[in-house]
């Protein structure tokens, strides 16, 4: 069941120095590719990395929280061409979460680091650092790089009672059930 999915979905950032295979790969791009957008502009556009120098220069495309991208055997570069649509930045999260929950469905673990609104350093975002060597094509904008792999770590489930079903209004703001 989609829930049981949802409750073993975790970030994971340590894994096997094992490839994923072919075959996973093009499942994770066709759950992507599957998403959901806002009028079906599909605004997306995503870069496979399997090439272990190119995923440890992507790993420094942060000065911090993207260390762990440098491990992972497979990374997938979420961009966007904010000329499409408006809203490109929640399309490309919805894709992003089916890849996470792709992954998940196949026994890989992933993470998400963010890009967008990220500082490479004092001089040049983050987005301009991944763009400049992944030589991106002009006006597309980087949401996140989502790093994969088989899990070296193994997480529970958070607890239903961790919730937060303070959260939650019923027919109006502060209504609780």
């Amino acid at each position: 069941m989609f829930i049981d999915l949802l409750r073993a979905r975790r970030s994971i950032r340590k894994y096997q120095q094992r490839p994923v295979e072919k075959e996973k790969i093009e499942l994770l791009v066709e759950a992507a590719l599957r998403a959901f957008s806002s009028r079906n502009t599909q605004p997306w556009e995503f870069v496979v990395v399997t090439d272990s120098e190119m995923i440890r220069k992507l790993s420094g495309a942060r000065s911090h929280g993207t260390a762990f991208i440098e491990n992972a055997p497979l990374v997938i570069v979420v961009c966007a061409d904010p000329h499409k649509t408006d809203v490109w930045v929640e399309d490309t999260s919805i894709a992003a979460a089916f890849l996470h929950l792709a992954a998940t469905d196949m026994g890989l673990g992933s993470c998400w680091a963010q890009i967008r609104l990220r500082n490479h350093d004092d001089s040049q975002s983050a987005g301009a650092y991944v763009s400049k060597r992944l030589g991106l094509k002009k006006g597309l904008e980087v949401e996140a790089i989502i790093a994969v792999g088989y899990p070296t770590e193994n997480k529970e489930p958070h607890e239903k009672a961790s919730l937060q079903y303070d959260k939650i209004s019923y027919e109006k703001y502060g209504r609780k059930a």
